[in-house]
């Protein structure tokens, strides 16, 4: 009974004072709602991230100069490294015996027109006959460019499903011929619509053979080369990596003692990056929240010693009835909780509310965490616990006749 009409007395505190309750419940409001709303948003993009980087698939991954680089150091070491080519493919191709199949896509950039329309900034992607049946890139309709196109360097093209949306809105693309980087292709296929990942399309682009693009534009550089690679399994994968690394540093005549002058990627690797970045976001999270829930607390602290100031009669004329040290201790201590907590679920609700509407306004998806909303309830009530503990002390420890002389 007596916790209950603690409780009651909080809120019928809380009620009765609007604007101070405010500023005693805005830090503790502040800090749970960052933890529940970055909580919701790092979830979010790791699951959104991870289903994506599935399409790459467990026993795939990619070979190209640039591999991970994390600060201007690294960015200016990489570009002095020369780019892989297509005999570096067909080594690893070739001497790569745990490697099922081995393709190559390079990519630029360009704008891609059909009579008097136009797409720009379109991914010009020149690939390999097998690049189909390694990535997550499929044919919906015709056919992805395939060896014999690249035998005999064919100016045929698989385009995305923006590009066909754009130039062909109401037409069948297949046959039709488009220009791109000064030159007329066939279209022979449309992929299948894969979406956008973090806001960005991966169905604006066009693909070609990669042997066509070297005769069309030998001057050209591709702003990207990659060589991708399938492992036979997953136990596979691993030895399959090794041996690509082993073949490539030969090739590359890097010394023993030196690291590699290219970067090996999967879909694993990829993931681990990414959850390293959310982690450290997620660590600054923490920061911001624990500052608000500090100042918080020495809110509800102080607001509390106003309380126990107001009621000294009412303390001394409920220790006069009897009313020990520990029934005092616990009235205020609930009390200051009861307050924390409150605070709690208000943040709770805005985080939610916060990471709802960045999922539905934004390309950054959101999932609310269960763990996240337990935690910020716990939270709330650990920091009425500590910041409440030496008001109600105080409180208990208030001499009787003393609190019933208080004027």
């Amino acid at each position: 009974m007596q916790f209950l009409e603690s409780i009651l007395q909080a809120l019928a505190s809380l009620k009765a004072n609007k604007l101070r309750s405010i500023l005693t419940l805005i830090g503790v409001i502040i800090g749970v709602m960052t933890v529940i709303a970055v909580a919701s948003i790092i979830a979010g993009m790791n699951r959104y991230v991870a289903d994506q980087l599935a399409q790459l698939g467990p026993t795939t991954f990619f070979i190209d100069k640039w591999g991970i680089v994390t600060n201007e150091d690294q960015w200016f070491k990489v570009m002095k490294r020369k780019d892989l080519n297509l005999a570096d493919m067909e080594a690893v191709r070739d001497y790569c015996q745990n490697c099922e199949k081995v393709g190559a896509m390079a990519q630029t950039m360009g704008r891609v027109k059909y009579g008097g329309q136009y797409v720009t900034d379109v991914e010009i992607h020149g690939a390999t006959g097998n690049i189909e049946e390694i990535t997550s890139v499929v044919a919906e309709q015709g056919y992805y460019p395939t060896d014999y196109d690249n035998e005999h360097r064919q100016q045929v093209t698989l385009i995305g499903w923006a590009v066909a949306d754009k130039l062909f809105p109401a037409l069948d693309p297949i046959g039709k011929s488009i220009n791109f980087l000064g030159h007329d292709f066939t279209v022979v296929g449309v992929a299948k619509k894969m979406g956008s990942f973090l806001g960005q399309s991966q169905d604006n682009f066009v693909a070609i053979p990669i042997t066509t693009y070297q005769k069309l534009y030998q001057k050209k550089r591709f702003d990207w080369f990659g060589i991708f690679v399938k492992a036979a399994d997953y136990q596979g994968m691993e030895k399959a990596k090794d041996e690509a690394r082993l073949i490539l540093r030969a090739r590359r005549h890097v010394p023993y003692q030196e690291e590699d002058d290219f970067g090996i990627q999967s879909s694993e690797s990829l993931m681990e990056l990414f959850r390293s970045f959310t982690g450290t976001a997620f660590l600054v999270m923490i920061g911001v929240s624990s500052i608000a829930l500090l100042v918080g607390g020495v809110v509800i602290m102080n607001i509390m010693f106003v309380s126990v100031k107001e009621r000294t009669k009412e303390i001394g004329i409920r220790k006069a009835m009897g009313a020990r040290k520990r029934n005092i201790l616990w009235q205020f201590l609930v009390e200051a909780t009861t307050i924390s907590l409150v605070g709690g679920i208000m943040g709770v609700i805005l985080g939610a509310a916060i990471g709802k509407i960045v999922d539905l306004t934004t390309p950054l998806p959101a999932a609310i965490e269960p763990w996240s909303v337990i935690a910020g309830i716990l939270i709330a009530a650990f920091v009425g616990i500590f910041f409440g503990i030496y008001p109600a002390v105080k409180a208990a420890r208030l001499d009787p006749v003393e609190a019933l002389r208080y004027e």
